[in-house]
């Protein structure tokens, strides 16, 4: 699995591309046209120029009914934060590489700067990839789709073959992950959590701010995950939460049984 996260990044990590591409200062040249006079307003008897600020987001924490989707919601939390950097970078470094690839005259040599890349970028993150759980993995496919505007298994396509995108994806499938994933906030409950972590997040500064290459109403999906929760059955929450009890104590076996057979 670790090697399906190398190649989803193959793209991500152009240093060196980045260095290369890296535009000279240009002067900056001076307005010719005045501006057009400043508003003043009296407040307490003193003038106050006009300003315009930047929009602000105001979020409040949701408000969960279901005990279990909170816990949901709080696991997640900590993963988002973990893989965002990754699918960030993956927007950043995209543009430069297709710069760079189009700068490239012959298939050859396309073919050869990408390979080069995926040997770079397989030194430089496979350490990190291998540390991801398969919920980070599915995260991160999604972000990666939120800020990129292709899913991983289009981006795969594109950069390497078609051939390759689709044994990837059969792989990633042996881990109940696709490529191919969107992410979905206005319709996909948890999709949404993590547009809500993201969010909170970047206006609390603990993580780096960069827009969406996708279209969405994160006021919709609000909305629209209200009406999930009101609609959530009584036993919801005694079922769920059996099933996950269930799931830690099959994990806690399995590592067990792990650390047994390595004595």
């Amino acid at each position: 699995m670790k090697n399906i996260f190398v190649l989803i990044l193959v793209f991500c990590g152009l240093a060196f591309a980045k260095a290369q591409q890296t535009p000279a200062p240009q002067p900056i040249l001076k307005d010719s046209v005045k501006n057009a006079s400043e508003e003043y307003f009296f407040v307490d008897g003193d003038s106050v120029s006009a300003i315009e600020l930047d929009k602000v987001m105001l979020l409040q924490d949701l408000k969960f009914d279901s005990k279990y989707e909170r816990i949901r919601y709080l696991i997640l939390k900590r993963k988002v934060q973990k893989v965002w950097p990754y699918a960030k970078l993956a927007s950043e470094r995209l543009k430069v590489l297709d710069q760079r690839l189009a700068s490239l005259e012959t298939k050859n040599q396309r073919r050869k700067y990408s390979k080069m890349v995926e040997n770079y970028i397989e030194d430089e993150f496979k350490a990190e990839l291998k540390k991801l759980t398969k919920t980070e993995g599915q995260i991160l496919i999604k972000l990666i789709h939120r800020q990129t505007g292709d899913t991983a298994y289009a981006l795969l396509k594109r950069l390497r073959s078609g051939w390759s995108a689709f044994w990837f994806d059969k792989t990633a499938s042996l881990f109940d992950m696709s490529l191919k994933e969107e992410y979905l906030p206005e319709t996909v409950v948890e999709d949404f959590y993590v547009e809500d972590i993201l969010l909170h997040a970047i206006t609390k500064d603990k993580l780096e701010s960069q827009d969406p290459a996708i279209e969405f109403d994160y006021f919709k999906a609000r909305e629209n995950w209200k009406k999930f929760e009101k609609e959530l059955p009584a036993n919801y929450d005694s079922i769920e939460l059996a099933a996950r009890a269930q799931r830690i104590k099959e994990y806690n076996e399995k590592k067990a049984r792990k650390a047994k057979r390595k004595k």
